[in-house]
């Protein structure tokens, strides 16, 4: 029954990567919410330790993936933000 792990897993991965990838391409963060990617990477850095606790691979990979994602919106964020308030 794992694997239903890894379908939820794999698509709510998945929806985080258009945001990434229009965000890479227009090098502007200006609409996303740096409270929310905060708070969310939080909580998905506490599911990986979970997943680490029972062992549960599907949690493990899905956050792990997840975390890569969410975390580099969260680093665009930081950094397209302060060139902004630079300029």
């Amino acid at each position: 029954m794992e694997w239903t792990g890894y379908v939820a897993g794999f698509c709510t991965t998945l929806a985080f990567l258009p945001q990434v990838i229009r965000t890479y391409k227009t090098k502007s963060a200006k609409d996303i919410s740096l409270g929310m990617y905060l708070v969310f990477c939080f909580g998905v850095v506490m599911w990986l330790f979970y997943g680490f606790y029972i062992h549960s691979m599907a949690i493990i990979w899905t956050n792990t993936a997840t975390i890569v994602l969410a975390g580099s919106m969260l680093l665009m964020k930081i950094i397209f933000d302060r060139r902004k308030i630079k300029q």
